[in-house]
């Protein structure tokens, strides 16, 4: 069973940086299409950014382009996201997720694995 754990989130000043990170145990992190998506009160769950296992390519939201950067560390079975320029609109709960093979649609409903999730605050 694919367990995820992230980390990293917390408080901080619009314009700063957070790094989250997604740790994957009981399964390997590069047979996996992994992606952050995160959740705000009274609003869907929605995509910010994935890593297509197979081919290497990552995809990001329109919000989060050119400041967001999804990473992936084999060797750690690890998953990062980078923030940088954090806007108060980028707060939320971020959750880490995956699902073996492709993930092309990116739509919350073809990941079966998640994490619990990590607080991100951002303040003006």
């Amino acid at each position: 069973q694919v367990q995820l754990a992230e980390s990293g989130g917390g408080s901080v000043l619009a314009g700063g940086s957070l790094r989250l990170s997604c740790v994957v145990s009981g399964g390997i992190l590069r047979y996996y299409c992994m992606g952050w998506f995160r959740q705000a009160p009274g609003n869907e769950r929605e995509g910010v950014a994935r890593y297509f296992t197979l081919t290497g390519n990552t995809y990001y939201s329109d919000s989060a382009k050119g400041r967001f950067t999804i990473s992936r560390d084999d060797a750690r079975n690890t998953l990062h996201l980078q923030m940088n320029s954090l806007k108060p609109e980028d707060s939320a709960m971020y959750y880490c997720a995956a699902v073996k093979g492709g993930c092309y649609s990116g739509a919350v409903s073809d990941f079966p694995y998640w994490g619990q999730g990590t607080q991100v605050a951002v303040s003006s």
